[in-house]
């Protein structure tokens, strides 16, 4: 998968090995083909493309990362398309979890 965020090679490996679903809304992701909605795309956690660590590059579907935009995660976890979907600070995986802990 190529990315324009300049994320190393190792880190989009050890990445994509670590989310193999959307770290949101647990979606399995589809090839563009079939649903762009549900592709994988990259998302950083905390909305600052400079920040390329693990605790902050993740993959997500293009649905919730359209959704999630600009907005702090804190905020988008309260918006009517996280709570129609069950996305909760609970429901996440542990790299948002993390995130969360951390006070994002």
């Amino acid at each position: 998968m190529a990315n324009n965020w300049n994320i190393p090679v190792w880190l989009e490996k050890e990445v994509s090995e670590r989310d193999k679903r959307c770290v949101y809304c647990g979606a399995e992701f589809t090839p563009a083909k079939i649903s762009k909605k549900t592709a994988a795309s990259w998302e950083h956690i905390i909305n600052d493309a400079k920040i390329i660590t693990r605790e902050n590059i993740a993959l997500c579907c293009c649905g919730c990362n359209a959704s999630k935009g600009q907005k702090q995660l804190s905020v988008w976890l309260q918006t009517p398309y996280c709570k129609e979907r069950c996305i909760s600070p609970e429901t996440v995986a542990p790299i948002i979890k993390e995130a969360i802990m951390s006070g994002l």
